[in-house]
């Protein structure tokens, strides 16, 4: 017999009862679909994570944040840079120095309070540092300013004013808009204030605006930093500092940041780091840990989702068995007239397949379609129950490729497990009997 006459024969018995396969179908697309949704939401908020914790750093950074050496952890300095920038498909070393005490910038008559960034302007920018307007500083008295910066800067009477707005208020306030003029040329005094003793010291710098850093990705970040060039760096943390004895001539960093050429470098650049004895960390490591939680936690949704896919075998092996219980004649005279027991096995184990098949297809259909529904309206039953109108991001069911894959294997997989044994037991009729209509 020719499979195409196999598959003619599979469909003619089918017909024979709509409504029992029918049901089998049913049952089978109901596990399959809640396998592939119970599942789904452990990939949703894997994706949710994930991509919360990317957007929340750059992907391509590698924070330093020292070198052991014998057993105590020293702080990155100057001799480390040449080090740190020989490891292989690294774009870029941040080192950064930050003023910890009061500083306050001033434009005419308007005034901020800031916290300066002394840093490497060449390595800022191949660090993808951007520039709204301007261009990079060319000498050491040129600085660029955060994107806020213009924003922060408050006449004293606009200051009076803001603050009281933020006592008496009962709910946000709208900032005020600072200067609006141009920034780029225009020259500002940054004023260190330092406490020694009960007496205030202060020590100003005149800087030239050269740029303006570009609008940071994340809404809720506020720039309005000052980046000064490190040639600076001794002069301004000399003074800066609250050490009676002063600091020394090589300055540790604050905040080091190593850049890696792409996302897929990043963990060769962590390791190769760790090796040289850093203490480092990574998006990779923190995504590490993520994926090993939610590999974890999804196994354990697909095993409870497998569980009602093997319920739903006792239907197929019970329309398998009626199916060949109903056709004991019928296979009595194909085993007379010379039918392989292998192609009556087979008969019946297409049948099985049959059922897992179309049952996971519109099982795989139904799960996109909830999936898609859950994502849609989930967002809105929170926020109304919630009774706030804030955009919630977030994403409550997600279904890959490979978790349709794995959801369809084992639909059919257990399908044709459950039609085996009828099978085996349809090659195993007597064709006496089968002819007398007995088993």
């Amino acid at each position: 017999m020719k499979f195409k006459d196999q598959l003619k024969f599979m469909r003619k018995n089918m017909k024979k009862n709509r409504l029992r396969v029918f049901m089998t179908i049913l049952a089978t697309t109901m596990a399959c679909a809640f396998l592939i949704v119970l599942a789904s939401v452990g990939f949703g908020i894997q994706k949710s994570i994930t991509e919360e914790i990317k957007s929340q750093q750059i992907i391509t950074e590698v924070s330093v944040q020292g070198k052991e050496n014998d057993g105590s952890l020293e702080q990155i300095k100057k001799g480390n840079l040449e080090e740190l920038e020989e490891t292989d498909n690294v774009t870029a070393v941040v080192r950064r120095n930050y003023i910890d005490i009061p500083v306050e910038a001033s434009l005419d008559d308007r005034k901020a309070d800031v916290r300066p960034t002394i840093t490497n302007m060449d390595a800022e920018l191949k660090a993808n540092l951007t520039l709204e307007t301007g261009a990079v500083p060319k000498s050491e008295n040129e600085v660029i300013v955060g994107y806020h910066f213009a924003q922060s800067l408050l006449t004293e009477d606009e200051n009076e004013k803001y603050q009281k707005e933020l006592e008496t208020a009962d709910g946000p306030v709208e900032a005020p808009t600072g200067y609006e003029g141009e920034l780029v040329g225009k020259e500002i005094t940054m004023t260190i204030l330092k406490d020694v003793d009960g007496k205030e010291e202060t020590k100003s710098f005149t800087f030239k605006v050269a740029g303006v850093v570009g609008e940071p990705a994340k809404d809720w970040v506020t720039d309005q930093n000052i980046y000064i060039d490190e040639a600076l760096k001794e002069e301004i943390l000399s003074f800066a500092s609250i050490d009676e004895e002063g600091i020394s001539s090589d300055i540790p960093y604050n905040e080091v940041l190593v850049y890696a050429s792409s996302l897929e470098h990043v963990a060769q650049v962590t390791d190769d780091l760790k090796d040289k004895g850093y203490m480092v960390y990574s998006i990779t490591e923190e995504l590490d840990s993520v994926n090993l939680f939610f590999n974890v936690f999804k196994a354990g949704l697909i095993f409870v989702g497998t569980i009602a896919i093997i319920i739903s075998s006792i239907g197929i092996f019970n329309t398998m068995t009626m199916a060949v219980t109903e056709r004991t004649q019928e296979i009595g005279i194909m085993k007379a007239l010379g039918a392989q027991p292998g192609i009556i096995r087979r008969l019946f184990l297409m049948e099985s397949a049959y059922i897992g098949i179309v049952g996971s297809i519109i099982g795989v259909v139904i799960s996109y379609a909830i999936s898609f529904a859950a994502n849609m309206l989930l967002p809105i039953i929170l926020n109304s129950t919630m009774g706030e109108e804030a955009v919630m991001d977030f994403t409550f069911s997600y279904i890959p490729l490979s978790l349709v894959l794995i959801s369809a294997g084992i639909s059919i997989g257990v399908a044709m497990i459950s039609g085996l044994r009828p099978a085996v037991k349809a090659t195993n009729i007597n064709v006496l009997s089968a002819l007398r209509r007995e088993l």
